[in-house]
């Protein structure tokens, strides 16, 4: 088992993990594999960097699909019989097509739209991007062009929100004060506090001193139009539930060899198994490895020398100082990676493990995306 078989296999690839730790080059690295193995692959991402998007001969990363040229591939070096497409996620967009989907009529669904209410909750609320993540992901998951879909996941505090996102979105809409809320607006189309509870009541008076009763009365009627999407939500939660614990999808968890990260990628892997999902891949990234035979000064002085550049008295130690720095840190990244490798020896059945290097140089363009891609094609179990 590796990589590539992986990409062969699959039809949607999670990649999860803490912020920071290299996902979306990660993603996008899956992406380029995929593409020379002749797959059709979608990259779905959050929040790209602008150099990704620069290294993949794009100007920015938009939401609506652009694929990398042919050209820019040759250009590279790079032999890519399929392809590579990208998408940025656009909450509000996406949740614009859901209301669109499910909403009864042209006017509810412009009433939802021009809710300012509505601007909030498909811009701003917690939970909305990781259900929204999943959403696209569901919509796009059946799409005839793309062989892969590869999601890079949202950075959220806790890496596998997105997985109970649906239910949380639900949850809220469905909740008692929502209710109150609907019950009171739907009898006269202004807020009419009789019908709530004597405490309910007092509490909406004394949050409208606030906000003005014009604030909760665009609440209200925002709450009221979307329950009228209600059913359309719920069956759709379901549905991308059901498709995140698909056979066909796979969770390639990624981490740093920091002792947080793989604390924290050590945890969302025994989530997942206790959600009856598999880690079906770890990616290590930034790994710092150890100078082969380390050069004398001598041997440094005569290459400085050598080299015709007019450099500093003092760089002969300041590179020995650099030289010893890295081997302290390949020395600290090996005893941190022992406690990955010794939970990942229990885990049934094994994961694939990559071991991305810390490349001297940072990863801006295809060519250097490529590096990380071949060090994903060579790891096996």
């Amino acid at each position: 088992m590796n990589f590539e078989t992986l990409i062969d296999s699959r039809r949607v690839i999670l990649c999860v993990g803490s912020g920071g730790v290299g996902k979306t080059t990660t993603a996008a690295a899956l992406g380029l594999l995929a593409a020379q193995r002749g797959r059709r692959a979608l990259c779905l991402t959050i929040d790209p960097a602008r150099r990704l998007a620069q290294s993949l001969g794009l100007e920015e990363f938009r939401a609506d699909a652009q694929q990398v040229s042919a050209e820019r591939f040759r250009q590279a070096g790079i032999e890519a019989p399929g392809s590579l497409t990208v998408m940025m996620l656009n909450t509000k967009r996406t949740f614009d097509e859901i209301v669109e989907r499910y909403a009864s009529s042209p006017e509810v669904r412009d009433r939802i739209m021009h809710n300012q209410m509505y601007h909030y909750v498909s811009t701003a609320l917690a939970g909305t991007q990781e259900y929204m993540a999943m959403e696209k992901l569901y919509a796009v998951k059946n799409d005839p062009n793309f062989d892969l879909i590869i999601l890079d996941t949202p950075p959220t505090s806790n890496a596998l929100d997105f997985l109970d996102a649906p239910d949380r979105l639900i949850d809220a809409l469905d909740s008692s004060a929502t209710r109150w809320l609907i019950r009171a607006f739907e009898s006269t189309g202004r807020l009419s506090f009789d019908l709530l509870a004597r405490s309910a009541a007092m509490a909406l008076r004394g949050v409208g001193k606030f906000t003005g009763t014009g604030f909760l009365e665009q609440v209200a009627e925002f709450l009221t139009e979307l329950n009228d999407l209600f059913g359309g939500f719920t069956q759709r939660a379901r549905q991308v539930q059901s498709a995140l614990r698909a056979a066909d999808v796979a969770y390639v968890l990624v981490t740093s060899p920091s002792p947080t990260t793989i604390r924290e990628v050590l945890f969302f892997s025994e989530r997942l198994t206790q959600l009856g999902m598999s880690s079906d891949a770890f990616v290590i990234n930034r790994i710092h490895h150890p100078p082969p035979n380390a050069p004398s000064q001598q041997a440094i002085r005569q290459a400085v020398e050598q080299s015709g550049l007019a450099l500093d008295e003092d760089v002969v130690t300041r590179l020995q100082a650099i030289m010893k720095d890295e081997a302290t840190q390949a020395a600290m990244d090996a005893h941190h990676l022992l406690v990955l490798h010794e939970a990942l020896h229990l885990v049934d059945p094994a994961p694939l493990r990559a071991m991305v290097p810390a490349f001297p140089y940072d990863v801006h363009d295809l060519e250097s995306l490529h590096d990380v891609a071949k060090a994903l094609a060579r790891v096996t179990t």
